[in-house]
């Protein structure tokens, strides 16, 4: 069960970097002044203000209704969506998605409704985690609930497909791939890594009773710090990015 909880301003404090780094994307979708974009898991809207400034029509939707609330502050047409469960039909010329696929765990449906979504001839532009991305905190999840007897992998809140597996299931739903890269982005975080850890993996935290989730926290952020706390003190992520750029060729809903 996915226990992530969304706090808009721990957001903005511990992991504004994700919008920044996902600014290129703007430049890949390039965005029409008379489009109908759909942005898929917006969180709170700092790249889909960037969208509604080109002058395209911005439909953001995301599950986690606090960021949809800090969305609609800033004045956006958010809506809470499941991103499992999109209700569009035909509507939209682009779909875009910055660092929210990789969260939802059924990537056939969510594909399927991306589909649907789309004008025929539609472009999907998006980046999210791609296959190694966090492996060193995954690795260390792992290791550290084991000692509990428990299965961390039951308790992964994260698909990071490969560029092959995610391309097959674009084909199968009518896209042609245009563009799809992985590629390392090395991040430096903002903050100590029990901050990133405590925002981040709280399905993984969850998995043990809330007494000893500093615990295993602390064991976590001690089997991180030979490989991810740099010399200069600044504490970075090994993240791994899935780049993708199709258009919508058939109907095949």
């Amino acid at each position: 069960m996915n226990t992530q909880i969304w706090d808009p301003a721990r957001y903005r404090r511990d992991a504004g970097f994700v919008a920044a780094l996902g600014a290129p994307l703007l430049t890949l979708l390039a965005p029409g002044a008379d489009e109908r974009i759909l942005d898929l898991g917006c969180g709170d809207g700092t790249l889909t203000q960037q969208l509604v400034a080109s002058g395209a029509t911005v439909v953001a939707v995301d599950a986690s209704a606090e960021q949809i609330a800090a969305a609609r502050a800033l004045g956006l047409d958010a809506q809470v969506v499941d991103g499992h469960a999109l209700p569009f039909q035909r509507e939209f010329d682009a779909v875009f998605s910055n660092a929210a696929l990789h969260w939802m765990l059924k990537p056939t449906a969510v594909v399927a409704g991306i589909a649907r979504a789309l004008k025929l001839g539609g472009r999907f532009v998006a980046e999210m985690g791609g296959y190694g991305n966090v492996a060193s905190v995954v690795t260390a999840f792992e290791h550290e609930l084991a000692r509990a007897g428990i299965d961390a992998t039951k308790h992964n809140p994260w698909y990071f497909p490969t560029p092959a597996a995610y391309s097959a299931l674009l084909e199968a739903a009518g896209f042609e791939v245009l563009a799809i890269d992985l590629f390392q982005r090395p991040t430096p975080l903002p903050g100590d890594v029990v901050d990133w850890l405590q925002l981040m993996a709280q399905t993984f935290t969850a998995a043990v009773p809330k007494a000893d989730q500093p615990e295993l926290i602390a064991r976590v952020r001690h089997r991180l710090e030979p490989t991810a706390l740099r010399q200069d003190g600044v504490w970075e992520l090994d993240y791994v990015r899935l780049r993708v750029h199709a258009r919508l060729i058939a109907d095949v809903a």
